[in-house]
């Protein structure tokens, strides 16, 4: 019965399945519930031109970059004060014996532990900074930068200590303008001695280093 709901709100069923209906409804809850949700919505249809039903929703030409730039505003922690040199080396110190015996420093942030990683462009105009964060399943790859050819796609591969390159996942290049990309790897941290981003012909754009200090 709950198929016809539509159908009887918009007045389409014929007279003796309307009646039906109506009998149905004087004595079921649910569909009376169900008919009048479906009622709500016979407003807004109204409005609906059915010659534009074929045609697929396009988002604003700067989804993207409003996306991204809301993303690295909040993902850019608050400007530190610069330490001495002496006072960081031994805070740096600290850290790493905190941290325990891994063999590579991390910073914490929201319960989250994560890891500068060194990177190294191929490009002058390329600009990145990237950080590893552990988990129980692999790694993650917070990759924040700008300078990719735009609407380029690269891939992203996670280098193994044992020679492997496991794939970590891709992006599409935005240009000038910045992005953050979170890219998995089911290669566990310590396993991992770095990661390259690689454009359509295999060749490598950029390359971190994940080496153990």
């Amino acid at each position: 019965m709950r198929e016809s709901l539509g159908d009887y709100a918009i007045g389409r069923l014929p007279d003796g399945e309307a009646a039906a209906v109506r009998a149905h409804l004087d004595g079921c809850a649910a569909c009376r519930a169900e008919l009048a949700k479906v009622s709500s919505v016979l407003p807004a249809l109204g409005g609906v031109d059915p010659k534009h039903l074929d045609r697929t929703p396009v988002p604003p030409a700067d989804l993207g970059e409003r996306i991204v730039a809301a993303a690295r505003a909040e993902r850019r922690p608050a400007p530190r004060r610069r330490l001495p040199t002496s006072v960081a080396a031994a805070a740096a110190a600290v850290a790493i014996v905190v941290g325990g015996v891994a063999g590579y420093a991390v910073g914490d942030y929201d319960g989250i532990p994560r890891e500068p990683v060194a990177v190294q462009a191929s490009a002058p105009e390329i600009r990145a900074s990237a950080v590893a964060i552990p988990h129980t399943w692999g790694m993650e790859i917070v990759l924040d930068a700008d300078g990719f050819r735009p609407g380029a796609t690269y891939r992203v591969v996670v280098e193994a200590t044992d020679g492997r390159e496991v794939d970590a996942g891709a992006f599409i290049g935005t240009g000038a303008a910045p992005m953050v990309c979170n890219l998995n790897s089911s290669v566990l941290r310590p396993d991992a001695s770095g990661f390259k981003v690689l454009d359509t012909a295999g060749s490598t754009v950029l390359r971190g280093d994940l080496t153990p200090a």
